[in-house]
């Protein structure tokens, strides 16, 4: 398995983008987290902002999202969770993923806030990969009123 792509390495996953749970009543784990825990919860769940490395200008954000348990967003694994892996260079390291044989589930979605594909581990459990652009992610935030959970 090569680790490269031409010259520069291939950078894989660079961070966790967020975390997806399967619950019977998502609007009722919204509030008890936000109210025993301070979750600045919304429509969606959370988002937690931190910085990125060294850089103290550039932000990032990981999204905390409780879904309801009869979802079909988490096929065709059988899984009650999700994990969504923030890359870098998605297009690269989808090539390199069917190169080895990794199961794709489906195409790149590209949305403002950035890319995002879903694969599938060895043990069955659904992955989503994005490749984030935080400035719009941040500006989405913005116009449906949400704060981050610092």
């Amino acid at each position: 398995m090569s680790d490269s792509y031409g010259e520069q390495p291939l950078k894989k996953v660079t961070g966790i983008g967020g975390i997806f749970f399967k619950c019977k009543d998502p609007k009722k784990v919204r509030e008890w987290y936000k109210t025993h825990l301070g979750l600045n919860t919304n429509a969606y769940g959370a988002v937690f902002e931190w910085r990125q490395g060294a850089d103290t200008t550039k932000k990032g954000f990981t999204q905390w999202s409780p879904f309801n348990e009869k979802t079909k967003y988490f096929e065709p694994s059988t899984k009650d969770f999700m994990i969504n892996y923030r890359v870098e260079n998605l297009e690269s390291l989808i090539d390199q993923l069917r190169k080895d044989s990794v199961t794709i589930v489906d195409k790149v979605e590209t949305a403002e806030y950035g890319k995002f594909i879903h694969i599938m581990d060895i043990e069955g459990n659904k992955i989503e990969l994005w490749e984030p652009n935080d400035v719009e992610f941040e500006k989405l935030g913005v116009k449906i009123g949400a704060r981050t959970t610092k």
